[in-house]
């Protein structure tokens, strides 16, 4: 299975030592294998409004879907952001 996620406000770097936090091993610095899945990140066009520019990062899976299920909300509580 493969599933593709823009993630806005989040740096390459972050995101990626986010993905060895979970157990992912970098091959180079933009693609990661972990135990059962592979990641590849593209860094993508800021999303700009106005004067305020927002970095993205295009995050693509690759794996079982059982790994999947237990590896995207792991991410995604690592990846949620609060407001105050």
């Amino acid at each position: 299975m493969v599933t593709e996620t823009q993630l806005h406000g989040i740096p390459l770097w972050l995101l990626r030592a986010y993905l060895e936090d979970l157990g992912g091993v970098a091959e180079t610095d933009d693609y990661l294998i972990g135990d059962g899945w592979q990641a590849q990140l593209r860094r993508m066009p800021p999303v700009e409004i106005g004067s305020l520019r927002v970095g993205r990062v295009e995050l693509e899976l690759r794996g079982s879907q059982d790994v999947l299920d237990i590896l995207r909300p792991l991410l995604h509580n690592k990846t949620m952001r609060a407001g105050a």
